[in-house]
């Protein structure tokens, strides 16, 4: 089980975007991703893979970019499936696309 979440274009204000990461038969973990005004993709990407690696249990979640505005995560070993939700953005300009692979 692996989610890819897509960045697509920059800031245009600061805000936040909100990221829901529930386990099957677990409990939810909100992520609350901080974004700066003028960040480009490239960026709001690396600011949710360093948000989402403090955030999630390294023994469960391995978390890394892919193509710079892309952020991979993926389960470790036989860990249960899980759900990612983007449960708010406030960030202008910033759309987040979410694909299960």
């Amino acid at each position: 089980n692996k989610w890819r979440i897509e960045v697509h274009e920059g800031a245009n204000n600061t805000g936040t975007l909100l990221f829901r990461v529930t386990p099957d038969k677990g409990t939810a973990t909100d992520i609350v991703v901080n974004v700066e005004k003028g960040r480009g993709e490239n960026g709001v990407a690396t600011d949710i893979k360093n948000t989402f690696k403090k955030a999630l249990d390294p023994k469960i979640y391995h978390v890394e970019t892919d193509d710079g505005e892309d952020v991979l995560v993926k389960k470790r070993g036989r860990q249960p499936d899980y759900e990612v939700a983007v449960a708010s953005n406030t960030v202008k300009g910033v759309r987040v696309t979410l694909d299960r692979e």
